[in-house]
C-alpha cells in the first residue's frame, strides 16, 4: 500500500482549505447559551461556496459532473471541515452520493446525482437505528408489493432497485443528522428473508414524520418515523453489499471528522501553552504539561494512520487477511477514544478558559462528544474486531 496522497488528492484538501478559510467557529451561538438548537438550518451559504469549489461532487465520475476522487480524497476534506466545526452535510450528502452512484439504479442515478453534485438537493443518511446502539437496518421493516399490487417479500436481485412495485416501509430511525434540512434521507431497511436495502425517502413524503431531537453540538436532529411509507421501486437500492458499504464510509469518514477536530484541539491548547505564564515561565516549559500534550500527539499520529488505512481500503477494495470492516474497527477504536482523550487534556490544560462559553474550545468538545457517541464506545469494536480475527485467523 502507498499512502502518498495523489495530486488530485492533495488539491481537494488544498481547495478545502480555501473554501473553509473564513469559517468562525465562535460566531455560532454556545449550546449552553441557546434553548434548543443553536440554527434552524445549515450554513446555505458554506454549502454554495463548496458547490462552486466542486467539493459536492468529489466522489461523483464525470458523467455526473463529478471528479471522480476516492474516500481518500472526501476524508481529505471532511479533515479541514472538523478543523472549524463547518455546520453542513457534507459526510452524510457525499457518502449518500457516492452509495446512489456505485448500487442505484440508473433513473435514480440520472434524476438525482448531477443535481446533488451542484447541491441543488441535499441528502442525508440514517445510520442510528431505534435507539443509536442498533443495528440501523433493523430499525425499519420493507416489505414490496408486487406488480399487482400484493405484497411480496422476495423479488430482490442484482444492482440497483427491484423489479415489481413499490416499497412499504415502518419503523423509526433516531437521531437523523440533517433530517430536517435534507431533501432526502437515505433509510437502511430489513426485508423479510433477511437482507438490507436503501430506500431514498423524501423529506415530507406520505408516511413519513419528524421529530426534533438536539444533539451534544447543540444542532437539530430528527427522529424519523415511516408508518406504512411507500417508496416507488424506483428509489430503492436492493443490490447486495450497498448498506454495508455505506455504512463503512459514514463511518470512516466520521474517524476523519474526529481527527481534524482533535488536531485544531491540540493546536488550540499548544498555543495557548506557549503564551499562558505561570512562575514567569510558560505552561508549555512544564514537565507535566508536555507529557500530556505528546500523548495527545501520540493519539492523533494513531488516529491518522488507522484512519488512512481503512479509507484505502474501502477507496481501493484491496483484499485483505481482513475484510475492510476489519481497518473500520481499528479506526473507531482510536477516533472513539483519542479524541475524547484530547480534549480532555485541552480543557485541563486550558483551565478555567477551557470551560468560558465566550472562548470556542467548548464547542470543540460537544462536537468531541458528539462523535465519541455517534462512533460507540471502543470496547465494542474491539470485540468485533475480535469475532473477525477470530472467522479469519491469520497466518
Amino acid at each position: 500500500m502507498d499512502f502518498t496522497f495523489t495530486e488530485e488528492q492533495q488539491a481537494a484538501a488544498e481547495a478545502a482549505r480555501g473554501v473553509f478559510a473564513g469559517v468562525a467557529p465562535d460566531a455560532v451561538p454556545s449550546p449552553a447559551l441557546t434553548r434548543g438548537a443553536v440554527a434552524d438550518d445549515f450554513d446555505r451559504a458554506l454549502w454554495a461556496r463548496l458547490a462552486a469549489a466542486d467539493l459536492l461532487s468529489l466522489l461523483l465520475d464525470e458523467e455526473f459532473g463529478g471528479a471522480g476522487l476516492d474516500a481518500v480524497a472526501l476524508c481529505l476534506v471532511l479533515r479541514e471541515s472538523a478543523k472549524v466545526l463547518a455546520r453542513t452535510p457534507l459526510l452524510e450528502h457525499s457518502a449518500a452520493v457516492a452509495a446512489v452512484q456505485a448500487y442505484g439504479g440508473q433513473e435514480l442515478r440520472s434524476s438525482l446525482l448531477a443535481r446533488a453534485g451542484r447541491g441543488e438537493v441535499v441528502l442525508t443518511v440514517a445510520t442510528n437505528g431505534r435507539t443509536g446502539h442498533d443495528p440501523a437496518e433493523l430499525a425499519v421493516t420493507a416489505r414490496q408489493n408486487g406488480p399487482a399490487g400484493a405484497d411480496s417479500l422476495g423479488g430482490l436481485g442484482g444492482a440497483g432497485s427491484p423489479s415489481g412495485g413499490e416499497w412499504v416501509l415502518d419503523g423509526v430511525q433516531t437521531a437523523v443528522s440533517w433530517a430536517y434540512d435534507a431533501d432526502f434521507v437515505v433509510v437502511p431497511a430489513r426485508t423479510g428473508d433477511d437482507r438490507s436495502i436503501l430506500a431514498v425517502v423524501p423529506r415530507g413524503h406520505e408516511g413519513v414524520v419528524l421529530a426534533e431531537q438536539v444533539s451534544t453540538t447543540g444542532e437539530r436532529l430528527g427522529e424519523v418515523r415511516l408508518e406504512s411509507a411507500r417508496i416507488a421501486a424506483r428509489n430503492v437500492i436492493a443490490a447486495d453489499g450497498a448498506w454495508e458499504w455505506l455504512r463503512a464510509l459514514v463511518t470512516t469518514g466520521t474517524c476523519a471528522l474526529a481527527l481534524g477536530l482533535g488536531e485544531r484541539a491540540l493546536a488550540m491548547t499548544s498555543d495557548y501553552a506557549g503564551k499562558r505564564e505561570q512562575f514567569g515561565h510558560p505552561i508549555a516549559s512544564f514537565q507535566a504539561v508536555a507529557v500530556q500534550a505528546a500523548d495527545r500527539y501520540i493519539d492523533l499520529r494513531a488516529m491518522e494512520v488507522t484512519l488512512w488505512q481503512a479509507a484505502w481500503r474501502i477507496a481501493s477494495g484491496a483484499p485483505g487477511a481482513l475484510p475492510a470492516s476489519g481497518d473500520v474497527a481499528v479506526a473507531k477504536i482510536w477516533a472513539s477514544e483519542g479524541v475524547r482523550r484530547i480534549v480532555q487534556t485541552a480543557q485541563h490544560l486550558h483551565g478555567g478558559f477551557g470551560a468560558d462559553v465566550d472562548y470556542p474550545l467548548h464547542r470543540y468538545h460537544a462536537w468531541a462528544k458528539h462523535l465519541e457517541l455517534s462512533l460507540g464506545p471502543a470496547a465494542a469494536h474491539e470485540e468485533s474486531l475480535g469475532d473477525l480475527l477470530a472467522a479469519h485467523p491469520l497466518g
